[in-house]
């Protein structure tokens, strides 16, 4: 993992406990959220540039990992979306295993196929999509070089 910096913590509570519990412990404990596994994201704050970690659901396929910007299906978008298109980099821990990601936004057909994956992997976010006129944004992380 290449990211360096301040980490500074979610404020959520939640969100601090669950990373923490889950960096200790190589996701061992803290990997699951609702009964399905999560990854833990490393982005560079997009005004503060400051480290920042999130869980998120673990949609992965071929070694490639999806992030849902879906915030629950909410109007606007989580704080790590901003982060992720301004410093497309992130560092990625998948229970034991650690790496950096280069992000890209998806859009069209690639979008959809992933949507697809990403909903048969957690299918609550086709509930999320319906909570929101917006067209919940899709970030695709590949290993970087």
């Amino acid at each position: 993992m290449t990211l360096s910096g301040t980490y500074v913590p979610s404020k959520t509570q939640w969100v601090r406990e669950n990373v923490a519990e889950y960096e200790a412990t190589d996701g061992r404990e803290g990997g699951e959220l609702g009964g399905y596994p999560v990854v833990v994201i490393t982005s560079i704050g997009a005004r503060s540039g400051n480290l920042r970690k999130n869980p998120v659901m673990r949609v992965e396929r071929d070694g490639a990992y999806l992030a849902v910007a879906s915030k629950g299906g909410a109007d606007d978008n989580p704080e790590w979306f901003h982060n992720f298109v301004a410093h497309p980099e992130v560092d990625l821990q998948d229970r034991e295993h650690k790496a950096t990601y280069t992000v890209r936004r998806l859009e069209g057909a690639e979008r959809a196929d992933w949507w697809e994956h990403a909903v048969a992997t957690w299918p609550t976010y086709a509930e999320y999509q319906t909570k929101t006129e917006r067209e919940i944004p899709l970030f695709l992380l590949e290993p970087k070089g």
